[in-house]
């Protein structure tokens, strides 16, 4: 049978008729077409749409930076293999915190073995270290290839102080809190070198941000020469909010960089109580830290010179503050 011929009154069309061809009011939609007019807003980026290319690259880097933060941890719990012969004895006579002394095997014993292993087995045993010999290949690759003229101190994980601790410490010196935040420096040389000039200008501790800068590794410690067993070091989850909060105490923030509003000279506020900020090395401060500084100043050098390191800037910041509080 052939299809039903569409009549008047059977129309499938939304609309009734009213039997003369004319169609009647159609029925409301609740506003449903007046919302699909009005649209979805504006198309979000490739990157935020569920199963795009760009979402799943973005997703898949995401993952990537968390494992490399993860790594960075577990780095950071982990034992330090300091190495050389050098590094090892200025380590060991600086009495940085250390538990093992690794020498590779036969290195100890063999005629005329070099003078400073031999210092280094005699500093060890004077503190009670255990002395771990090694075969070469395996020391090695707890080196990971890289060069140890056979010998190793193990340095533990250093114990942070939070941030928070240095006001205790101020306030047990009796004297004001001179406090000293490093904003991203990299280098652990600089950080053990700042520290050495903190501990000698009777500052009170030294905070470095837990993200994308140095720690105490074994050669900020060496490069301390020792001070880091004086002055403690703290670090920051976010150090613009460690700022704010020694700000709440009563400190003021002073920056240091190249480009400060007030020469270091000028500055009379050294006596009372400050958190000396300074900056990474290239970069100097960054901008969320630099705007917690209540002031910043600069030392006026040379028009020849374009900077100075930031461990002999703070070095000359924390004379100033020391000569302000005599």
């Amino acid at each position: 049978m052939g299809a039903e011929p569409l009549m008047a009154g059977n129309s499938q069309r939304r609309g009734r008729s009213d039997g003369a061809g004319k169609k009647t009011a159609t029925a409301g939609t609740g506003g449903k077409n007046r919302r699909s007019l009005a649209g979805r807003g504006a198309t979000p980026p490739a990157e935020q749409r569920t199963g795009h290319p760009a979402a799943r690259r973005a997703a898949d880097e995401a993952r990537q930076r968390a494992d490399r933060a993860r790594a960075r941890q577990r780095s950071a719990e982990q034992p330090e293999l300091l190495l050389g012969r050098n590094p090892v004895v200025e380590a060991l006579r600086a009495r940085i915190p250390a538990t093992a002394l690794y020498v590779v095997t036969g290195d100890t014993t063999r005629p005329g073995a070099d003078e400073r292993i031999t210092e280094a087995l005699g500093l060890a045993a004077d503190r009670g270290l255990p002395l771990l010999e090694v075969g070469k290949g395996e020391f090695d690759r707890m080196s990971q290839g890289a060069l140890h003229q056979g010998i190793g101190l193990q340095v533990p994980p250093y114990d942070y102080a939070h941030p928070d601790d240095f006001l205790q410490i101020a306030r047990d010196s009796g004297r004001a809190p001179l406090i000293v935040a490093m904003d991203g420096v990299t280098d652990p040389r600089n950080l053990g070198a700042v520290v050495r000039s903190a501990a000698a200008f009777d500052a009170h501790g030294v905070v470095v941000p837990q993200r994308r800068a140095v720690g105490m590794t074994a050669s900020a410690w060496r490069t301390s020469a020792g001070a880091a067993a004086r002055l403690r070091v703290a670090r920051a989850v976010n150090l613009p909010r460690a700022l704010t909060a020694y700000q709440d105490a009563g400190l003021q923030t002073v920056g240091l960089a190249g480009d400060g509003d007030v020469e270091l000279h000028e500055y009379d506020g050294f006596a009372d109580p400050v958190a000396l900020v300074v900056g990474a090395e290239g970069t100097g401060l960054s901008r969320l830290v630099r705007e917690k500084c209540d002031v910043v100043v600069r030392i006026p050098i040379d028009r020849d010179t374009e900077s100075l390191n930031v461990s002999v800037a703070a070095g000359i910041a924390l004379y100033q503050a020391a000569a302000a509080r005599r």
